[in-house]
């Protein structure tokens, strides 16, 4: 059971880390403007443009190193590395309920979806990463 769960972190983590890619050379999608992107998917209320390459590329990465971690064979390096992702979804997934956060990232849709979908799912793949620390896969 916990290599389907391990699946589909990977699987989602991917998919995120290909949406990071296409942001990366310019491509603005789910939305085509990109000034209402940025409204959904950046948040600071002075932004006007996606970030660039370089910052959309590094965040791809490190979503593909986190779906690949859970395949990685046993031993300390692959513990610490679990313990090490799921810190960093924890914490992000925490952030939107945090006032310092919601000073900063003021502006919407972007606030809610923090709160209604990205917090959330950052928490759930936390928990992932426990479970599938714990459990050993």
């Amino acid at each position: 059971m916990t290599a389907v769960l391990a699946g589909v972190m990977s699987v989602l983590l991917l998919a995120l880390a290909c949406v990071h890619l296409l942001w990366a050379i310019g491509f603005w999608w789910p939305i085509r403007d990109e000034r209402a992107l940025v409204a959904a998917e950046v948040g600071v209320k002075t932004a006007t443009r996606m970030p660039g390459p370089i910052p959309c590329a590094l965040v791809a990465v490190a979503l593909l190193f986190a779906a690949v971690w859970p395949w990685i064979m046993g031993g300390p390096v692959r513990h610490v590395g679990m313990v090490a992702v799921a810190t960093v979804f924890l914490i992000r997934g925490i952030l939107p309920w945090r006032a310092g956060w919601r000073r900063v990232y003021v502006q919407e849709p972007f606030a809610t979806y923090d709160r209604r979908y990205y917090g959330p799912l950052c928490l759930a793949l936390s928990c992932g990463f426990v479970v599938l620390f714990l459990e050993g896969v």
